[in-house]
């Protein structure tokens, strides 16, 4: 992982780490149930360690336990907003191959 803005110094130090106030952080604590949130920008504080966070990724809420490496880094380098590319095979490879065998027989024409 990549340090953030409070090892790097990117935000002033009177200011502090960003974190939004969750109004449902102790009963969270208590009962071990998920807090549902969109603040990606948060800053993970080290009262947040093995508490459990759904982290909007912009379609969906993705599951983020947070655990000691985090600390200090945002919420929102843990939810991925981006899909993995994968080409899609319409065709399996007998039925290109045939396809292809066809061509070649034409030749390469139209028809």
């Amino acid at each position: 992982m990549l340090p953030t803005a409070i090892v790097q110094g990117g935000r002033s130090a009177w200011k502090g780490p960003f974190f939004v106030a969750f109004p449902n952080l102790r009963k969270a604590l208590e009962e071990n149930i998920a807090i549902k949130t969109q603040a990606r920008s948060c800053t993970i504080l080290p009262n947040f360690i093995g508490l459990r966070f759904l982290v909007h990724n912009g379609k969906d809420y993705v599951p983020v336990t947070v655990s000691q490496d985090m600390v200090g880094h945002k919420l929102g380098e843990f939810a991925i907003t981006r899909k993995r590319f994968t080409y899609k095979h319409a065709q399996d490879e007998r039925a290109t191959e045939r396809a292809f065998r066809r061509l070649w027989a034409r030749g390469f024409r139209d028809g």
